[in-house]
C-alpha cells in the first residue's frame, strides 16, 4: 500500500480562551462560597434552635420528676388512709360484736 503524503506530526493549535475559563471558574467559586455561607448560617440557626429545645426538654424532665414524686407521695398517703379506714371499720365491727377494747388489743398483737 502506498503511504499517504504529508506529515502526521502536525502542530496542534490551541485556541483556548483562558480569560473566559477563569471568569467561569470565578463565578462558580463565588456561587459555591455564597451557598456555603448560606448553609453555615442555616446550621447556626439550627444549632440555636437545638440548644433552645434541649433546654426546654430539660426543664420539662425536671417538672416530670417533681410531679412523679408528688404522685408517689399522694399514692402513699391514699394507701395509708385506706389502711386507716379499713382498721377503723374492723374496730367498729369488733366493738359491735361485743368485744372489749382489751380483747381487741390482744387480737391485734
Amino acid at each position: 500500500m502506498p503511504r499517504p503524503k504529508g506529515s502526521k506530526n502536525k502542530p496542534k493549535t490551541v485556541t483556548a480562551d483562558f480569560a473566559t475559563q477563569i471568569a467561569e471558574k470565578q463565578s462558580a467559586k463565588e456561587a459555591l462560597t455564597a451557598e456555603i455561607a448560606s448553609i453555615t448560617a442555616n446550621i447556626d440557626t439550627l444549632k440555636a434552635d437545638l440548644k433552645e429545645k434541649k433546654a426546654s426538654l430539660k426543664a420539662i424532665d425536671k417538672e416530670i420528676v417533681k410531679l412523679e414524686a408528688k404522685k408517689a407521695k399522694a399514692d402513699a398517703k391514699a394507701v395509708e388512709e385506706a389502711k386507716k379506714t379499713e382498721a377503723e371499720s374492723v374496730l367498729k365491727k369488733l366493738l359491735a360484736e361485743g368485744m372489749s377494747a382489751d380483747e381487741i388489743l390482744e387480737k391485734l398483737r
